[in-house]
Order: structure tokens, then sequence, then C-alpha cells
């Protein structure tokens, strides 16, 4: 079986992905209910007997709202770091495995490689995955990118970046001024900038697709993320792809 991803959906009503090559699948985050979860698991045909694994970043709710009772109903591993698991509410009621965000680990057929990022969590972590071959980054939920992040995420086939926010929009948005502050600060989110710099910085020589993650309902637009990214890649705009909230995005080989 290819080496591939999909995504349940993304944002700030929440967030899950699905990882798997050959008889392995993981979820990175669990951001929705379980009946939702399930539903949204059918729409790419699968169930939760298929997943091997789930995977959290950080104790958000968008992130881990649905994580305890879907492993618990399922008998799934969760793995999450000992600061996570510490903030997240009666997680030692799911069957967990700890993550140590500067060590790898394989759960089935996927290598998989953690990193501490800057986020205001209490020890959030985000993820390379491979097959041995291929080479897929996660990257969202962090305020600025460290230069071992850049090294971590260099020389991927294929990325996943978090766009969440368009500078100006989130300056003359809705928000109240501290979350304006808690959003665009250095352990806040990336935005459109932060992320198309990320793009200059890395190794992009493997690099075959890019998708945009976790972006904004209120302080971004798709179009504006797709141009930044596209921007930094010299690429046309449509060759971004961009995971939906409600829709997430359907399957999608990595090399």
């Amino acid at each position: 079986m290819a080496f591939r991803f999909a995504y349940l959906g993304s944002g700030s009503r929440g967030n899950a992905a699905l990882i798997e090559v050959d008889n392995t699948c993981v979820m990175l985050d669990c951001g929705f209910a379980i009946k939702e979860t399930e539903r949204r698991l059918a729409r790419l045909h699968r169930e939760p007997a298929d997943i091997s694994a789930v995977l959290i970043t950080h104790e958000h709710g968008d992130h881990v709202a649905g994580a305890v009772r879907f492993t618990r109903k399922h008998k799934i591993p969760l793995y999450m770091t000992p600061g996570t698991r510490a903030a997240v509410r009666d997680a030692e009621r799911a069957p967990l495995r700890e993550v140590n965000c500067h060590e790898a680990f394989v759960v089935g057929d996927l290598y998989v490689q953690p990193t501490p990022v800057p986020h205001d969590a209490r020890e959030p972590c985000q993820y390379v995955f491979t097959d041995g071959e291929s080479r897929l980054g996660v990257l969202t939920d962090t305020g600025h990118v460290s230069l071992h992040m850049l090294q971590h995420y260099s020389a991927c086939d294929a990325l996943a970046l978090e766009c969440n926010h368009a500078t100006a929009m989130l300056a003359a948005g809705p928000y109240p001024r501290s979350l304006k502050e808690r959003v665009g600060g250095a352990f806040g989110h990336l935005n459109n900038d932060q992320s198309a710099q990320m793009l200059n910085d890395i190794d992009c020589s493997r690099l075959r697709q890019v998708v945009a993650v976790h972006i904004s309902e209120t302080n971004n637009t798709t179009a504006q993320a797709r141009g930044a990214l596209a921007g930094a890649l010299s690429c046309a705009d449509d060759d971004i792809a961009v995971v939906d909230q409600d829709d997430g995005l359907g399957w999608r080989d990595v090399g």
C-alpha cells in the first residue's frame, strides 16, 4: 500500500489527520467528538478498528477533545508527551504511551520523529513520519520556526504546514487584544508569511506537495494562504492543497 495521508478536518473547531502505510494507520490528533470522528473516518473509508494508534500534539481542545474517550472505547494506544498527559483530563483512563520529544519511535510500519515546538501548551510536539523512503512533515500550532525545526522539516516529500492567519486580518479582526497577542505571538500560531519564509529556509529539493492546514476562519482566507505558499515555491496557487475544517482532505500519496 502507498504511503499516504488524509485529513478528517483542520481548524479551530477540530483537527485530526490519518497517516498510513501497509497495515499501519495512525491518527494524528483527535479534536472531534467520538461520533463525529467515526463519521469522518467513514468518509475516508476507514473505521476505528483500522487505527493502529492515536498521536497527540498538545492538550488544546481542538486537538484532543475526543482522544481519551475514542481510544478507551476502541482500545487504541494513545501517544502523548508527559506534559500533555498532565494537562489532559482523565488521560490516565486511556491506554497511554509516552512520547519523548527528542526520541524517534515506531508504530507498525511507520517511523515517527517528534520535535518540540514553541506553543502555549505544557509540552507540545509535532511530527515527521517516514516509511523508510519518503518523508511526511506535519507542522501546526507553533508561534515561530526555530533552527532545530528547520533542520527537522528539511528534505520532506510532503509537508502539511500551518497557515493560521494573515497578519493584517488578525490585526483588524474581531478578536480581543489579548487573544490577538496570543495568536500572533512567539508561542501562538504561524501566519502566512512565516510559513512562506519557512519554505524558503528549508531544503525543498524533494518536496512534491504542500498542504495548508489550521487556517483561521476569522483571520485568514484560503486564497491568501495558498498565495503565500505558492509564492515561496514559485508554483501555481492551485498546486497548494488546503484542508477544510468541515470537509477535510481526501487521501494523498506522500511520495
